[in-house]
């Protein structure tokens, strides 16, 4: 058992720099989740936790199986450093992405590509979706907000722990999955066809962009077909992370 009192310790710098940096996340491929939930989800992939940190007078759960994990004991001082909720329940998991191979990547038959999406509360959403309507991963292009930042975590609800999510090149992707026989999927309001006459499919990827200026150009004149959702109502239009969930659960087998 390790206990840390003060807010100058070098590790509790470190914990701090993945909560509020995004340089610091990608560059160690470490962040910090934060609550009794996540926390818990985190336990069921011991592999990806370097340590739990508990804040003193905090109890955890007897039922949680922490006998291999380290634990760090910390005052309220350094609790109030790393917790980024208002009213933090004062308990953390330093965590570590889980790496993703090559041969795993071939694999992905149903996949989420995202454009440009900076409202970490939306990609947040749009990974719980993506993993309950049993995606293979989430893909995350140019200009997207970091996955990892503490608020698209607390959205994700713990799907971090369960879909490969990553960074990558929308074209490439794009090319690779169409040659090996993947339909993709853009969303748009040109040249496009209502989302319900699209066949229900065990591979294909969906395209979903910016809800202010949509999905780049480029990367819509690559896809085989671009669908929308028809607004029946008054809205002008729907948020980006309601209509991935409405378009994933359509298309999935």
């Amino acid at each position: 058992m390790k206990r840390i009192e003060s807010t100058q310790n070098s590790l509790v710098k470190h914990w701090k720099k993945l909560v509020t940096q995004r340089k610091e996340r990608e560059k160690t491929e470490e962040y910090i989740v934060e609550g009794f939930h996540l926390v818990e989800e985190a336990l069921k992939h011991k592999e990806q936790i370097v340590q739990i940190i508990v804040r003193e007078g905090v109890d955890l759960p007897l039922l949680w199986a922490i006998d291999e994990v380290t634990i760090v004991y910390v005052n309220d001082a350094v609790a109030k450093e790393i917790a980024e909720t208002e009213k933090s329940q004062g308990v953390f998991a330093h965590c570590k992405q889980r790496p993703i191979s090559e041969d795993e990547q071939y694999e992905w038959r149903k996949v989420l590509l995202v454009d440009a999406v900076q409202d970490p509360g939306n990609i947040g959403t749009m990974i719980r979706t993506a993993d309950a309507a049993g995606i293979d991963a989430v893909i995350l292009g140019k200009g997207c907000v970091d996955p990892f930042n503490p608020k698209s975590l607390r959205s994700a609800q713990g799907s971090h722990f369960h879909i490969p999510v990553i960074r990558g090149d929308l074209m490439e992707w794009i090319e690779n999955l169409q040659a090996d026989g993947v339909r993709v999927y853009g969303t748009s309001l040109e040249e496009s066809i209502s989302y319900r006459d699209i066949e229900k499919s065990d591979a294909f990827a969906l395209i979903v962009g910016n809800e202010g200026s949509g999905i780049n150009p480029q990367i819509l004149a690559k896809t085989d077909q671009n669908v929308i959702i028809p607004i029946l109502g008054g809205a002008e239009s729907l948020n980006v992370a309601v209509a991935t969930g409405i378009l994933l659960y359509a298309f999935v087998k």
